[in-house]
């Protein structure tokens, strides 16, 4: 017999004598106050219940508990906190045991490590993702997991913030069990097996042998990879702390940890970096506007960049033509993207079945005809203005009329290839990343003359293909490419001054950078900056400083970057080395050109990097490329290695100060003369005391 009683977003139910709790907070049953509320008390009257013999918790909807309520980060605390709630749990004299399906992250996955035993389905996966908000688990998970997993696997878990999927936290130790059947009513048969015997409590239990020597070498990996972010680093810390204190003392200094973070600027600006996330897909003006159908999807050239689209189309469950222009080019064209798919295979990303099914729906031809039953088209022919307005002419004669094309230029102007096609509402920019079938950002170029329903359906592709779409207007590089050929600037011009390419490199991945300018050259090809600066030099300022002398002398001695074993490093079996003959190289242009060499400054660099970076942005907004200064943070963050932790650089300004950037880049301009004068806009809202941040609201 069951009864039901209420208690808002948390209800119980009897099933027999046992009491079923159940969490029903839509969307993801996130930790609210009145979720923990409602939780501590409904724990508390079925251990008071004498008819009471066991409790299962679970929770309605999608998804177990899938973290805190973020919302209330950085806020005053709510009574009940999270610890009391675990606490009650935990200490509880009947069996509690967690049901879990969905995800259970973060505060979620805490309450279930409170339990006394913890059943999930199939399909779920737990996690400990706080690093990624710049702090550590601050309920128990950094004392609990190590006492179920093991020291080295927890600190792998939570300094990654990687959830791992059932089975394999099932080995761990993390669950009890994998449900076969109906989940609850495998969790109520393991409640009340467990009814009557001596609980498991986690926080009681030792932490089992470990090797040390492994758990220092993970903890010294996860401190190299932080690249400045704190939270990696003190959660090795705090799971330190589990193999050799008590609990009692260990959860203490956790929550001393946390409380720390939780207030920290990283914490704030991956707090930022989470909700803008979310908020950048949100374009107002094309609300409203539906996208038009897209089935199937022809892309025009299957280089690099083309079979990373064609993968990521097939991932999403396209029907794709690629279309190459001979025969070889189309067996090579084959050969990449099935070589893509065998990698994926080895790897354990795909099966065989699944490799064969997207196979099935990919045709490669030479006939550009092939094209003409495609809803949109990608153009990913090479960067060269000639070859895609020719492209396009061919393109609006033959595509069907209701089919969107996009090119995935990613410096030329969408609005002049646009016009070449006889059909400008129809065409867009779909700038995509490289490599396509992995990096995660799309930007969605609106042309002067783009449909809504074009731009609105390119924005729905994106968000099909499990991209990050961010939405931008034409002018040279769009957004992250206009920035990067900014900064990059400032650091060829380190080079002309005193600096080595090691140096400079050395001193932004000390910022937090995935990787240094010169080594993302070489890794990238020089060739490519060279034709850009080839293609600008007809209508390059005079007036204005050069700094692109040493990669013109490194391209004219052949030297790509690693596709050719040299650029500004040289490539021994893979591996990057400082080259003498780039230092002879650099001292020799600065010789050339007059400029004395000086100690390198990494400080100063950063700081002219930054303020560059927000410089270029505020003009951005000015134009009105993007309306928001968002779009800008997402477009850096996800496709151009900036360190999440500092936010965007957008954020970061308004969190240095605009006055502290405006006065970096007066500095700049003092140093490098025209073209480096302060942005209007910058200097509107410094002198008023208004951020960037605000500007995005009221623009």
């Amino acid at each position: 017999m069951s009864s039901a009683a209420p208690h808002g977003p948390v209800t119980t139910r009897r099933e027999g004598d046992v009491t079923l709790i159940l969490v029903d907070s839509p969307p993801v049953n996130a930790l609210s106050q009145a979720v923990r509320a409602g939780l501590l008390e409904a724990v508390k009257a079925a251990a008071a219940d004498a008819g009471v013999k066991a409790i299962v918790l679970a929770c309605e909807g999608r998804t177990f508990i899938a973290g805190a309520d973020i919302r209330e980060f950085g806020k005053p605390p709510l009574a009940p906190g999270l610890s009391e709630v675990l606490s009650a749990i935990e200490s509880c004299a009947k069996p509690v045991v967690a049901a879990i399906h969905g995800t259970a992250l973060g505060g979620g996955f805490e309450v279930a490590l409170s339990c006394h035993g913890r059943i999930a389905d199939k399909g779920a996966a737990v996690g400990l993702p706080e690093v990624k908000l710049g702090i550590i688990p601050g309920a128990g998970g950094t004392q609990r997991t190590p006492r179920l997993a093991g020291p080295v696997a927890a600190l792998e878990m939570i300094s990654s913030g990687k959830p791992v999927k059932a089975a394999q936290a099932k080995a761990m130790g993390l669950l009890d069990s994998v449900a076969s059947g109906d989940l609850r009513a495998e969790a109520i048969t393991l409640a009340r097996a467990l009814s009557g015997k001596p609980l498991r409590r986690t926080g009681e239990l030792a932490v089992p042998a470990f090797d040390h020597a492994a758990f220092n070498k993970v903890a010294a990996t996860v401190i190299g990879k932080a690249r400045g972010q704190l939270s990696p680093v003190r959660a090795v810390e705090a799971v330190r702390l589990a193999t050799t204190t008590a609990i009692g003392e260990g959860l203490a200094a956790e929550r001393a940890i946390f409380t720390e973070l939780v207030g920290s600027d990283q914490a704030k600006a991956l707090r930022y970096a989470f909700f803008s996330e979310r908020e950048v897909q949100r374009v107002p003006h094309l609300e409203g506007v539906s996208p038009r159908k897209v089935e199937t999807v022809g892309v025009i050239g299957a280089g690099t960049m083309g079979a990373g689209i064609a993968v990521s189309l097939l991932d999403a469950g396209l029907r794709v033509t690629v279309v190459e222009t001979s025969t070889a080019a189309v067996g090579a064209g084959w050969d990449r993207i099935a070589g893509l798919y065998a990698r994926a295979l080895k790897s354990g990303r795909i099966d065989e079945a699944g490799k064969d099914e997207r196979l099935s729906r990919l045709t490669v031809s030479e006939d550009f005809g092939d094209l003409a039953g495609c809803d949109l088209v990608i153009e990913a022919a090479f960067e060269e203005m000639g070859v895609k307005k020719e492209i396009f002419g061919r393109l609006g004669a033959v595509a069907q009329a209701v089919a969107v094309l996009a090119t995935n230029t990613s410096y030329l102007d969408v609005n002049e290839i646009a016009q070449a096609s006889g059909r400008p509402a129809d065409v867009i920019g779909l700038h995509f990343f490289s490599p396509a079938n992995i990096m995660r950002l799309v930007e969605v170029v609106e042309g002067a003359a783009s449909a809504p329903d074009a731009v609105a359906t390119g924005v729905a592709l994106a968000r099909r293909l499990g991209k990050l779409p961010v939405t931008c207007g034409v002018c040279d590089g769009f957004v992250g490419n206009r920035i990067l050929a900014t900064w990059r600037q400032i650091t060829d011009f380190a080079l002309e001054d005193g600096a080595l390419p090691a140096e400079v490199d050395a001193a932004l991945e000390g910022y937090g950078m995935a990787m240094g300018p010169f080594a993302v050259a070489d890794l990238a090809g020089l060739d490519i900056g060279a034709a850009r600066r080839k293609r600008l030099a007809p209508t390059r300022d005079p007036k204005a400083r050069y700094g692109g002398t040493v990669a013109d002398r490194l391209c004219a001695l052949g030297r790509f970057g690693q596709k050719t074993g040299a650029g500004y490093y040289r490539y021994v079996d893979g591996k990057r080395q400082v080259d003498p003959e780039v230092t002879a190289i650099v001292q020799s242009v600065s010789a050339e050109l007059g400029r004395p060499r000086e100690p390198f400054d990494p400080d100063r660099l950063v700081r002219q990097v930054r303020a560059a970076m927000a410089n270029e942005g505020a003009k951005i907004l000015a134009e009105k490329i993007v309306p928001r200064a968002l779009d800008i943070d997402m477009v850096l963050l996800h496709g151009y290695g900036f360190p999440a932790w500092r936010g965007g650089p957008m954020f970061e300004a308004d969190l240095v100060g605009l006055p502290t950037i405006l006065a970096d880049m007066r500095e700049i301009h003092a140093a490098f003369g025209h073209g480096w004068e302060p942005a209007e806009l910058l200097v509107e809202l410094a002198g008023s005391g208004g951020s960037f941040g605000s500007h995005q609201r009221s623009g």
